[in-house]
C-alpha cells in the first residue's frame, strides 16, 4: 500500500478537514460533518430535498409532476415502491451483467485498435450504454453521447434573464433539453407505446406521464447514472493505476473482494460530496459539546466526503483504503453498498442505483485490468462542480503501448 500518512485520497475538496460534527456556515446554513449526526439528517422524516435546482423545479405548475428526485413524501415513497424492482440484486445480477459486459467490451474494444484512449471518454460510453438500456432509451438517433456532454458541460453558467451571460445560458438550456427530447426521449415514448417493455419509460407512460415529466426522469437518471459513474470508475482507476499493492489485491480478488476494493474507494471519494436538505420540523442532533437543534425552515449541508471519514464511524485510518473495514460498527465485507458509508446518500432519497453503479464499475475494470500492458499514460485533471461537492476527472490516458507497468507516468 502506499504511505496513506497524508490520506490515500486523490480528491481534496476545501472544507473537508474541519472536524466540528454540527455547526453554521458564515450564511446561516447547518453544516454537518458527523456520520451519525449526517445519517440522522438524511433518514429523518422531518427533512426534504434542498437545492439541486429545487426552486425552479417548484416554479412550474402544480399539474406537471415533479421528477422523483424532487419529491417527498407519501408520493415519493410510492414511486420508489414501485420502481424498486427495476434495482434489486437480484434483476441486476440477472439482467443487466450480460449488457455491462458487451459495453465493457465494445469500449475497450475501441482502446485496443486506437492503443490509447482518454479514460472518462470510455468510462461514458459504457455507462451511457448500461442506463440508456435500463431507462429504455433506445430508440433515439445516434449522437446520445454528444447531446448528454453538451447539456452537462465540463462548466456551467447561470441561467438568468438579468445578463447577457445568463440569456446565453437559459437557450442553452432550453436548446440542450429540446435536443434530447426529439432525439431521444419523443422517439423512445412512441416506440414504448407500441410495444410496452419492462422498463422505467413503459413504467412512466403506465402511470400517464407527458412527454415533458418523462424528460425530467430521463435526465435525472442521466445525471444519477451515466454523469457520476462515469466519475467513479475514473477514479477508482486512478487509486488502482498508483497504488500497486491494491491494484494487486484488485486482482487477486474474486468478484465480492474486488466490490470491497471499490466500496472503499467510493467511501474515499464520493462523487456527490454536499447534500442539501431543508427542515420541516426541528431537528436535534449531538453536536461537540451537546445537543443541538436545528430549528424547522433551516437549510442543512450534509458534507459526505467528511462524513465518510468520520473515525467514530468508520475507524481508524479514515483516510486510507482498507477494504472490508468496519463501518458504524457492521461488516464492510461482501456486496452490500453500507461499506460505502454515505457515498450513495441514505434515507428516501439513497441512490437506488448503487448496485448497478458497482457492478458496472467491477465488470469495467476488471477487465480494463486485465489487458496486457495497460498503464496509465497521462495523469488526470481535477475540476469541481460546487453545488453538489462533485469532481470531474478529465485526461486520464490510459495505453497499451510501451511504456512500464500499471502505474502513473514517470
Amino acid at each position: 500500500m502506499n504511505d496513506h500518512s497524508g490520506g490515500a485520497r486523490k480528491i481534496e475538496r476545501p472544507g473537508v478537514r474541519e472536524t466540528c460534527p454540527v455547526g453554521r456556515g458564515d450564511d446561516g446554513t447547518w453544516q454537518v460533518r458527523g456520520y451519525a449526526q449526517a445519517r440522522a439528517v438524511l433518514r429523518s422524516d422531518t427533512t426534504v430535498q434542498a437545492g439541486l435546482g429545487i426552486e425552479t423545479v417548484e416554479k412550474l405548475p402544480a399539474r406537471i409532476r415533479r421528477p422523483v428526485l424532487y419529491r417527498d413524501g407519501p408520493e415519493h415513497r410510492e414511486h420508489r415502491r414501485q420502481t424498486a424492482k427495476y434495482f434489486t440484486p437480484r434483476r441486476v445480477d440477472e439482467r443487466y451483467r450480460g449488457l455491462m459486459e458487451e459495453m465493457a467490451d465494445a469500449q475497450l474494444a475501441k482502446l485496443r485498435a486506437a492503443g490509447e484512449a482518454q479514460l472518462s471518454e470510455l468510462s461514458f460510453g459504457m455507462a451511457i450504454g448500461v442506463v440508456s438500456s435500463i431507462v429504455g432509451l433506445t430508440s433515439g438517433k445516434p449522437g446520445l453521447r454528444g447531446r448528454l456532454e453538451r447539456f452537462f458541460p465540463e462548466e456551467y453558467g447561470r441561467p438568468g434573464l438579468t445578463s447577457a451571460s445568463g440569456i446565453y445560458w437559459l437557450f442553452r438550456q432550453n436548446a440542450n433539453w429540446l435536443r434530447i427530447y426529439l432525439a431521444d426521449v419523443r422517439p423512445a415514448i412512441r416506440d414504448h407505446r407500441r410495444e410496452p417493455r419492462d422498463d422505467l419509460i413503459s413504467h412512466l407512460i403506465a402511470e400517464g406521464c407527458t412527454g415533458a415529466e418523462i424528460l425530467g426522469e430521463c435526465l435525472t437518471f442521466a445525471a444519477a447514472g451515466m454523469v457520476t459513474t462515469r466519475e467513479f470508475i475514473c477514479v477508482a482507476a486512478w487509486h488502482l493505476f498508483s497504488d500497486d499493492a491494491l491494484l494487486e489485491r484488485y486482482r487477486a480478488e474474486d468478484e465480492p473482494g474486488r466490490l470491497a476494493v471499490l466500496h472503499e474507494i467510493v467511501r474515499l471519494e464520493p462523487v456527490v460530496g454536499r447534500l442539501l436538505r431543508r427542515t420541516t420540523g426541528a431537528i436535534e442532533l449531538d453536536g461537540a459539546d451537546g445537543p443541538v437543534t436545528v430549528p424547522a425552515g433551516a437549510l442543512v449541508e450534509v458534507f459526505v466526503d467528511a462524513a465518510n471519514t468520520d473515525a467514530r464511524a468508520v475507524g481508524a485510518d479514515p483516510l486510507s483504503v482498507c477494504p472490508g473495514r468496519a463501518i458504524d460498527g457492521g461488516t464492510g465485507t461482501g456486496a452490500g453498498t453500507g461499506s460505502a458509508a454515505l457515498a450513495f446518500g441514505d434515507g428516501a432519497h439513497r441512490c437506488p442505483g448503487a448496485g448497478i453503479a458497482i457492478l458496472e464499475t467491477d465488470i469495467f475494470l476488471s477487465r480494463l485490468f486485465a489487458m496486457e500492458g495497460i498503464r496509465m499514460a497521462s495523469a488526470p485533471r481535477v475540476t469541481f462542480d460546487n453545488d453538489i461537492g462533485g469532481y470531474e476527472i478529465r485526461g486520464l490516458t490510459v495505453s497499451t503501448g510501451p511504456g512500464g507497468a500499471a502505474g502513473a507516468p514517470d
